[in-house]
């Protein structure tokens, strides 16, 4: 039970962000004592509930995802393997937390998108694009390749929805990525090496990175198609209350108001596991009752760690967000120049400090170390991401103010990361699309949004928060690009110093 590393991480991740709260909310941006205190709560509610679900995750969820994987690899069936891979993905999505929050904001944000139907689609694009990912990695498409076609139909797809829905869009596609959704994304990567097609001269763990990055294309187009719909159906309206704060009129009571309606969320959310599982065992596991009972027992501490994640998210953690981003963005505009500067200063700040923050990026950059032999650190990968994050909020604060279309960002970031495939690697190319989701974590998908969301309000716009997701999760696309182009300029100047050295000696 590795209970207090799990704690460690996830505190690591929090702690820092309710620093720079507390600070602001004291100095520049007062929130009052109520807020405050809830917040902390929240904040506290938050750091336990995502400790058990991680925990939950290593012990049940996750053990999961391998144990079918290896089934299915022993079946040695490919049609088998790509429709079990389909319902798995769809149904560990529903259970994602960030994205049950992110469906919360968005149904919050516009009244006319129905929170329901937006997961099962956001789920339903994750199932269709890891079977394309699957295809990929079986008969060895080659990934750039592939990744170019994906990314051209789905910017064709923004031309016919809504300016609102393209940055949802492509904020599902970071939130989506999250502590229960990648661990099975990458175990199906692993297992499906040993069932390609083609396995003579193969490098199968090579040939297992991209699949995330394939992944994570599904929850934007759905979202697009979803947009669509809405939009010739004349249903698509912008909230009237989106100005308001949740909960901030309600004292403490409101964690123990939210309990009930949250469990029962959650429980609903990790139901479509404990059948997919029960299905599993009597058809194709055949598991030892001790290891089953385990798992059983790690989703059991999932459902306690989403109850109190969500009830902590959504008491005092989201709200304290938008209040302090709408605080912003009203001084900004009665104040002018002084308060403007302190919404992109705290953009900047709390982008660097969340990527820094968020235990997957710390495994990223351990991973790339890793395989750059050490020619890449670590410390210098952290700079470059956190530089990247900090500018994308930072760009989302600035965007607020001035009101300009999220496509000017997004277009032109995604025409460098595609661009950048021709000279970069194609390992480094899959880590790169794998990690978009990577740095846009759960303080991205909840207290990030709902500053981005306020900030945006206050500051006279509608939803115009929506993309700070998308922009953050964009930034590795790009930082590990050219890191990897740095690392093969660099692999080719030792190669060639070496046989320099050779040829002197002979």
């Amino acid at each position: 039970m590795n209970l207090f590393s799990k704690f460690k991480e996830t505190a690591s991740s929090v702690l820092p962000v309710m620093a720079i709260v507390l600070f602001l909310g004291l100095t520049a941006a007062p929130l009052g004592a109520l807020m405050i205190g809830k917040f902390i709560v929240g904040g506290i509610l938050l750091i336990v509930g995502l400790t058990f679900f991680l925990l939950g995750v290593d012990i049940g969820i996750q053990p999961i995802g391998e144990q079918v994987g290896s089934a299915l690899v022993k079946k040695r069936n490919l049609f088998l393997l790509l429709t079990v891979s389909f319902f798995i993905g769809f149904l560990v999505t529903i259970a994602e937390p960030d994205i049950q929050v992110f469906g919360d904001q968005i149904h919050n944000a516009i009244s006319s998108v129905d929170k329901m139907q937006l997961v099962l689609m956001i789920s339903l694009g994750v199932g269709i694009f890891i079977v394309i990912g699957l295809v990929r990695s079986v008969f060895q498409l080659p990934l750039k390749i592939v990744l170019l076609i994906c990314y051209i139909l789905l910017f064709l797809l923004t031309f016919f929805t809504s300016s609102v829905f393209q940055g949802i869009a492509f904020d599902s596609g970071g939130a989506t990525t999250g502590p229960m959704t990648v661990p099975f994304i990458l175990a199906l990567g692993v297992g499906v090496c040993s069932v390609k097609a083609n396995s003579k001269n193969d490098d199968s763990s090579e040939n297992s990175f991209g699949l995330t990055g394939i992944t994570s294309i599904g929850p934007i187009t759905a979202v697009l198609v979803y947009g669509i719909y809405l939009k010739l159906s004349g249903r698509l309206a912008a909230s009237e209350s989106f100005e308001k704060i949740e909960n901030a009129e309600e004292g403490f009571e409101v964690f123990l108001n939210l309990f009930p309606s949250v469990a029962k969320e959650a429980f609903f959310s990790i139901l479509p596991l404990v059948v997919m599982l029960v299905i599993f065992q009597i058809f194709l596991l055949k598991l030892p009752p001790r290891k089953l009972m385990r798992i059983f027992i790690g989703l059991l501490w999932s459902f306690i760690g989403l109850t109190i994640f969500l009830v902590g998210v959504n008491g005092g953690f989201m709200s304290a967000g938008q209040k302090l981003g709408m605080i912003l963005g009203q001084k900004s505009q009665e104040f002018g120049s002084l308060y403007k500067i302190i919404l992109i200063i705290t953009g900047f700040v709390l982008g660097a400090v969340v990527v820094c923050a968020e235990p997957a990026v710390w495994v990223l950059t351990e991973q790339v170390e890793s395989l750059s032999g050490g020619t890449i650190k670590r410390k210098f990968m952290l700079i470059f991401l956190s530089i990247g994050a900090a500018i994308a909020i930072g760009l989302t604060m600035i965007r607020g103010i001035f009101g300009f279309n999220l496509m000017y960002i997004i277009v032109p970031g995604y025409v460098i990361a595609l661009l950048l495939m021709i000279w970069c690697p194609e390992t480094f190319t899959a880590i790169a699309f794998d990690s978009g989701g990577v740095a846009s974590g759960p303080i991205t998908s909840t207290f990030v949004l709902s500053f981005a969301l306020g900030s945006n309000s206050g500051a006279g716009g509608t939803s115009d928060g929506f993309g700070v997701i998308a922009l953050v999760a964009m930034t590795p696309l790009i930082a590990i690009q050219i890191l990897g182009i740095i690392y093969n300029v660099k692999s080719k100047r030792i190669k060639k110093e070496v046989q320099v050295l050779n040829e002197r000696n002979l």
